[in-house]
């Protein structure tokens, strides 16, 4: 016995020495970034592991210097617009697919799914012609209707997976008390699915707010840029300036951070409730 407890003891010290080795691998990087945007580019090219002067002359240059706020509301608008719009129909697809029997119907899901695994490479230039006919190209209602290409196939398939964890009975009940099946929808089973929305919410947003490929190509203004391709611009051919792009990461980091603390209730419930079924 006791010997087994030892042996116990020490795979609980071994397990947990490894989770704290895991825990500094993966805030290392964050913490470099926080510590580089508050020291000069002379400081951080000749003493990089010391902490030297710090200060918050970086984030001033950011924010008063460049077009960041600009950049910062492009994202902002692109984000927000992808999220609303890209929830709206992966939710409404979700629950057709979950609810009703149609033809096409495991086609379609195939689809959502063999579409995840194409790379945005491979959409730019159908996408860019699809956006120059319809005389999009470097505009918010553009760029959003191709970030849609991305979150919506994903989104609409995890949020079937949630419908089919609510009982058909409740969408019954509602027919019954004379819901037309939007309404049943909207009343009944939207509010039962929130932790699977907070999910598709944090995926879509995150997902547009970071995204470069397809902001690269089709926003050709620099008034235009969102901030990944304008934070893009700090970095030339011959000269790099670390403290304004890590000055401008953190400041990135934030709007992300706000939506996940915003839904962070619902995320392990929709993680775990889309991926099994009743």
């Amino acid at each position: 016995m006791r010997a087994r407890d030892q042996r116990s003891r020490l795979a609980s010290t071994g397990l947990h020495t490894a989770l704290v080795g895991a825990s500094v691998i993966a805030v290392f990087p964050i913490a470099w970034v926080v510590l580089t945007s508050l020291k000069t580019d002379r400081d951080t090219w000749a003493r990089p592991g010391e902490l030297g002067a710090l200060g918050l002359g970086n984030y001033g240059q950011v924010l008063g210097d460049t077009q960041f706020l600009t950049w910062f509301g492009n994202s902002l608008i692109v984000a927000t617009g992808t999220t609303l719009i890209g929830v709206l129909i992966s939710a409404t697809a979700g629950y057709a697919a979950s609810r009703m029997r149609f033809p096409g119907q495991r086609p379609l899901m195939w689809l959502f799914l063999v579409t995840q695994m194409f790379p945005a490479a491979v959409l730019i230039v159908p996408l860019y012609n699809v956006l120059s006919d319809l005389g999009l190209l470097n505009s918010y209602a553009g760029l959003i209707l191709a970030q849609c290409t991305i979150a919506v196939p994903y989104c609409a398939w995890m949020l079937k997976g949630y419908f089919d964890t609510i009982p058909v009975a409740i969408d019954e009940a509602g027919r019954i008390d004379g819901l037309s099946p939007f309404g049943t929808f909207w009343r009944l089973i939207v509010p039962l699915a929130r932790p699977g929305i907070s999910v598709t919410v944090f995926y879509a947003f995150v997902t547009a707010w970071g995204e470069v490929a397809f902001a690269g190509v089709f926003m050709q203004s620099e008034d235009r840029y969102p901030l990944p391709v304008g934070m893009a611009t700090f970095v030339s051919d011959f000269k790099a300036e670390w403290g304004l792009l890590t000055a401008g990461s953190v400041l990135v980091m934030v709007p992300a951070a706000v939506v996940f603390f915003l839904v962070q209730r619902h995320l392990v419930a929709g993680l775990t409730a889309g991926g099994v079924k009743s």
